[in-house]
């Protein structure tokens, strides 16, 4: 039987989340994104998850690669972007970094998490409904 790859993602996303709300209680918010990054990194080992830090995506223009590439957060199980903000809100241009990201690594889901809200961690899930860019 073949399971259902969105209910994949919604049950990663449900860890993820998870996963970021178990920093958020232990930290607080405000702290450096840096520091909630290796934070959030040792949750997710923790929980046994496969992840890639700041992995390097390849953007090419009229089929050559370009030197500058920009780097997500995380990528979770080889399928999952992760942005980390510690920003007073979330806004356009955040969301717009996380599409960028998702179209150029062709994958379909990501998160959004921003660690300096007040008073409650916020998260948005993002997705990709449009063909990847290369």
């Amino acid at each position: 039987m073949q399971s259902n790859p969105d209910q994949l993602f919604a049950q990663l996303g449900y860890e993820i989340s998870g996963a970021a709300m178990m920093v958020f209680n232990d930290l607080g918010g405000g702290r450096s994104e840096e520091i909630h990054q290796e934070s959030f990194e040792i949750e997710l080992a923790e929980r046994g998850y496969n992840f890639a830090a700041q992995p390097e995506l390849a953007v090419y223009f009229k089929g050559k690669p370009l030197k500058k590439r920009p780097r997500p957060d995380l990528i979770i199980e080889s399928e999952v972007v992760v942005e980390l903000k510690a920003v007073s809100a979330l806004c356009d241009e955040h969301r717009a970094q996380v599409l960028n990201y998702l179209r150029v690594a062709r994958k379909k889901v990501g998160y959004l998490i921003n660690f300096a809200a007040f008073p409650n961690l916020e998260w948005q899930h993002i997705v990709n409904t449009r063909l990847p860019l290369l």
